[in-house]
């Protein structure tokens, strides 16, 4: 019998009504288990939020933060499509067998909900896709514009329920219609929905922003029109001091020298987007351009925040905030893909395609090196922060390291459950990721073994306690001690060559392991 998306729907829903029975029968008492909410923002540097040092205005997130817990260092995959697919698996790499996040909360009779962005590496099984493991789920895949293009039709479709429907049917409570608030008026109408059942729910909210092209509402874009004309260079003076104040990273940081794009993936580099140049050999003329440009940036994560202050007040109205868990981070550092820009129409509007250049993207990284795809920390570390009362001390800093695999484990851990033996028939694929709950309740885990990232072999990172192995453009490895230079200043591998082979057998053990 071949196995459709709709059988799977069935097989998955009726083993989730199975289970839930089964624990509500042994349990007989009300189902205190917390509500989780997992959000995601896309192509963002470290330094971006506020409660990460940026002069952004996100008073939505900074709350999370200052009632939360804070990761200085969390790393991601560096790139899209590898971060949610080892974010909702717990997997660096799998195949049938993997077992989606949301499969776990289902099966302990979670309601399920997704609205944003879906991009998987091949290796995830269909299984896996929004429409078989959610109860209900709109998302898109990779690139499509925040606003409906002047030629009426979205670069990429749009899916509800697994169906492609057109840019007019769309739900959206404000015209013209913009994508970081749609998703957000899905994930607000579904929500109404969960309040009403007695099971808790899992909403996982992947937005878009800051990914190309940079588009924002007119009225956000006011907002910062004019504060980026101080440039780069004060801007990234100022956030690094405003990371030091907040105790977020070793004392003994230093701020890397500013850098450009080295990136060579994407086709010839461009000195006018690649380089790095200084704010003050400019013309007023190119400041202003370039203010516009950031303006724009900033205005994006802006209306995110505003749309996770939706989300954050519907839960406190309807009395399920205290009860829930909040989890917010970033798919990979700040992206300057500026093949992707079209010069003829400056960002913002509907008619737009813009491209962040390396110079601000350097910003946003604050104060690390390089960007998006690259396994250095630029591309690979993001904000961390998790909100949970009762359990997460308020106004926290975590300084053990994290990575995304470890999120499956952790909602595991929550829900009490055990990781499955199989999955519609194939063997479940051992999770590579750790619980961080002894980290949640302020304790000590026990560091894994291993972490990594880097978009493909080009840009692979690989790290063992304080020593990582990184590659760019498919070079040999550079070895930094990330105890004493957490920025990776000093290329250790010459002086180390031991300890780059010793490293570098680890990982291809490691990638044997997968195979």
């Amino acid at each position: 019998m071949k196995i459709t998306s709709k059988t799977i729907s069935l097989i998955l829903a009726t083993a989730a009504v199975q289970q839930f029975a089964c624990s509500e029968h042994k349990s007989g008492h009300q189902d205190n288990r917390p509500n989780i909410v997992l959000i995601m923002a896309d192509d963002m540097g470290y330094s971006d939020i506020g409660c990460y040092g940026g002069e952004i205005n996100t008073p939505n997130i900074d709350r999370l933060a200052n009632e939360g817990v804070r990761f200085g260092t969390f790393y991601n995959m560096a790139t899209c499509n590898p971060t949610r697919s080892s974010l909702l698996t717990g997997l660096y790499q799998g195949g049938n067998g993997a077992v989606h996040l949301a499969q776990h909360t289902k099966n302990a009779g979670y309601f399920n909900i997704m609205s944003g962005k879906e991009h998987f590496d091949e290796w995830v099984p269909d299984y896996c896709k929004a429409e078989n493991v959610f109860d209900h789920s709109f998302y898109f895949w990779a690139t499509t514009e925040y606003f409906l293009p002047p030629s009426g039709k979205f670069e990429r479709p749009f899916y509800l329920e697994g169906k492609q429907i057109e840019a007019n049917e769309i739900y959206h409570e404000k015209s013209p219609m913009y994508k970081t608030d749609f998703i957000t008026d899905y994930a607000v109408k579904w929500l109404d929905e969960a309040f009403e059942k007695e099971q808790p729910f899992f909403l996982y909210l992947p937005y878009h922003v800051a990914h190309y092209p940079l588009q924002a509402r007119p009225e956000d874009i006011e907002k910062y029109r004019g504060r980026y004309k101080v440039g780069w260079d004060s801007l990234r003076v100022q956030r690094f001091r405003n990371i030091q104040k907040l105790g977020l990273l070793p004392e003994n940081t230093q701020m890397s020298p500013p850098e450009g794009n080295l990136n060579k993936s994407r086709g010839p580099l461009i000195p006018e987007y690649t380089d790095y140049y200084e704010w003050e050999s400019l013309s007023e003329l190119q400041k202003d351009s370039l203010d516009l440009e950031m303006a724009v940036y900033a205005a994006m994560v802006d209306r995110m925040d505003q749309n996770i202050g939706r989300v954050i007040d519907k839960l406190e109205k309807e009395g399920k905030l205290e009860n829930t868990l909040i989890l917010f981070l970033i798919d990979n550092g700040a992206c300057p893909f500026y093949n992707n820009t079209i010069k003829d129409v400056p960002p913002g509007p509907a008619n737009s395609y813009w491209s962040l250049r390396s110079t601000w993207a350097n910003l946003s990284n604050t104060p690390f090196r390089q960007y998006k795809q690259a396994g250095h920390e630029g591309g690979s570390v993001t904000p961390f922060i998790a909100r949970w009362p009762g359990v997460i001390k308020p106004n926290s800093i975590c300084r053990q390291t994290g990575h995304v695999v470890d999120i499956v484990p952790t909602v595991l851990d929550i829900l009490n459950d055990e990781y499955p033996d199989s999955i519609l028939g194939y063997p479940a694929t051992e999770l590579h990721g750790s619980s961080l709950m002894p980290l949640f309740r302020g304790e000590t885990r026990e560091e894994p073994e291993y972490f990594l990232s880097g978009w493909t072999e080009k840009f692979r990172m690989f790290r063992m306690g304080d020593y990582k192995i990184v590659r760019m453009n498919g070079n040999e490895w550079e070895l930094y001690n990330l105890k004493n230079d957490p920025t990776e200043l000093e290329n250790l591998s010459d002086e180390l060559p031991e300890k780059v082979n010793e490293l570098s057998l680890n990982y291809e053990k490691v990638l044997q392991g997968f195979n």
